[in-house]
């Protein structure tokens, strides 16, 4: 059983057990999320797709930690103006571990 949803602008594809690095979310650790945009569930060879989302269909999962990604160097250069310019950037992530798939 999988389902596809949606979070952060973002589409997974989740299974029970399933660990997933998203966009962060406002919750602390421990606590548990509910994601109510499913667009998909495969529920033993039965597939329903949602129109957009498929109705009464949740993912419930316990959020595992915060963090910050790997940086990200962006260099903006300008040939024969004198101009350069280094910035970096390190995402921030929730890790998330499914727990139940409702369909």
């Amino acid at each position: 059983m999988y389902a596809i949803i949606e979070t952060g602008g973002k589409q997974y594809k989740v299974e029970q057990g399933a660990e997933l690095y998203i966009e962060k979310l406002p919750q602390t650790e421990g606590d548990t999320v509910t994601f109510d945009r499913v667009l998909m569930v495969n529920k033993d060879g039965n597939v329903s797709v949602g129109s957009p989302t498929v109705d009464g269909a949740s993912v419930t999962a316990k959020v595992e930690k915060h963090g910050r990604g790997t940086k990200i160097v962006v260099y903006k250069y300008k040939r024969r103006k004198n101009y350069h310019k280094k910035q970096g950037h390190r995402q921030p992530f929730t890790k998330v571990v499914i727990e139940a798939i409702n369909a």
